[in-house]
C-alpha cells in the first residue's frame, strides 16, 4: 500500500514485522497510537526498549526474570525437589496458569531435531544436568510436545537423567499428537500436570 507518509510506512512496515500481525492490522495500530498523546506513546515505547535490553533469563532454570532468579525459583514455598522440564517459556506460562503444579520448572529452549541440526548440546540441557548432579531433585516431569521432535528429547532425558538417580515421568498424554502445549486449554493441560506417569510406562505398546 502506498502511503502519504515515509513515517507511517516505517512504523507499518515494522509492526508487520511482529507474529500475526498483516499489513491491516498494523496500519490500524499504528493509527491508533498516532490518536494517543506523546506521553502514552513515550510510555509504549519505552516498556519495549526495556523489554528487550533489561529483560534476562533466570540463572537457575531459563525463564525469563526481572532479577538473576526468577519469582517461581525464589519462591521458598515451591517444592524444590520436583521439576517441570518445558521446551519454552510460554509453556511456563500455560502450565502456571492451570494452577497444578507446585514444583519448579527448566526452559531447554528447544527439542532435539537433527533434521535441522539440533543436538543436545544447542540447548539448556548442560544446565539441568548441573541441577541433578546437585542431588535436590528427586522428579522431573517432562512436558514436551507429542511430537517426533519431542519424544526424542524425552527419551534422551530419561536416559541422563535416570544416570543420575532422578526419578523421570512424563505429562499425562490427554494432549493430542503433534500438539503445541500453548494452544491445549487450561483443563486438560493441568489434568495431564496431575496425572503424570513414569516416563517408562509411557512408551510401553
Amino acid at each position: 500500500m502506498a502511503l502519504s507518509s515515509t513515517l507511517l510506512e516505517n512504523a507499518v512496515d515494522q509492526l508487520a514485522t511482529l507474529p500475526g500481525i498483516g499489513r491491516r492490522t498494523a496500519m490500524r495500530m499504528a493509527l491508533d497510537l498516532l490518536r494517543r498523546d506523546t506521553t502514552a506513546v513515550q510510555r509504549f515505547a519505552e516498556a519495549v526498549r526495556k523489554l528487550r535490553e533489561e529483560v534476562r533469563y533466570c540463572q537457575d532454570c531459563c525463564n525469563i526474570s526481572d532479577q538473576p532468579v526468577c519469582g517461581i525459583c525464589s519462591d521458598k514455598a515451591r517444592d524444590r525437589g520436583l521439576i517441570c522440564v518445558v521446551e519454552d517459556i510460554r509453556d511456563v506460562i500455560a502450565i502456571e496458569n492451570t494452577r497444578q503444579f507446585k514444583g519448579l520448572y527448566h526452559v531447554l529452549g528447544g527439542v532435539i531435531s537433527p533434521m535441522d541440526g539440533i543436538g543436545p548440546e544447542d540447548l539448556r540441557i548442560g544446565r539441568l544436568l548441573e541441577r541433578a548432579d546437585g542431588g535436590e531433585v528427586r522428579e522431573a516431569v517432562l512436558a514436551l510436545s507429542a511430537t517426533l521432535e519431542g519424544d526424542t528429547t524425552c527419551f534422551y532425558l530419561n536416559k541422563r537423567l535416570h544416570e543420575r538417580g532422578v526419578a523421570v515421568s512424563m505429562i499425562a498424554r490427554g494432549i493430542s499428537v503433534g500438539g503445541d502445549l500453548e494452544h491445549v486449554d487450561e483443563l486438560t493441560l493441568g489434568r495431564s500436570i496431575a496425572d503424570r506417569k513414569p516416563y517408562e510406562q509411557s512408551v510401553r505398546r
